[in-house]
């Protein structure tokens, strides 16, 4: 069940990390109130994570989705350039995911 919370709480990461940014520096009501929302269910399902997984496992698999999640929705809803190098950089990342995952052993 560990690894369901992380994956959510990396969702949630995604999630909150998009609305930041609609927020305008905290300036708008709703993604603002959206953004701590999802900040605080992220950060409880990366506790309860934590409870059986190690933290560096837990800590760069949630960072890790977050950042990968953030590239895309940046990409597919934002309009942000994509490129072979930041996708040889995103592809990099998600090889350490999965290297992550499979050297912890659970």
């Amino acid at each position: 069940m560990s690894w369901v919370y992380l994956v959510f709480a990396g969702l949630l990461e995604v999630v909150w990390a998009y609305f930041m940014k609609q927020s305008e520096g905290f300036t708008r009501l709703v993604p603002s109130l959206i953004t701590v929302v999802a900040m605080m269910a992220s950060f409880g399902l990366l506790a309860l994570a934590m409870r059986t997984l190690p933290l560096g496992t837990s800590y760069v698999i949630w960072t890790g989705i977050g950042a990968v999640g953030a590239f895309i929705v940046g990409i597919l809803l934002l309009g942000e350039p994509i490129n072979a190098t930041r996708f040889l950089a995103a592809l990099l990342i998600v090889a350490g995911l999965i290297l992550m995952k499979v050297s912890s052993g659970q």
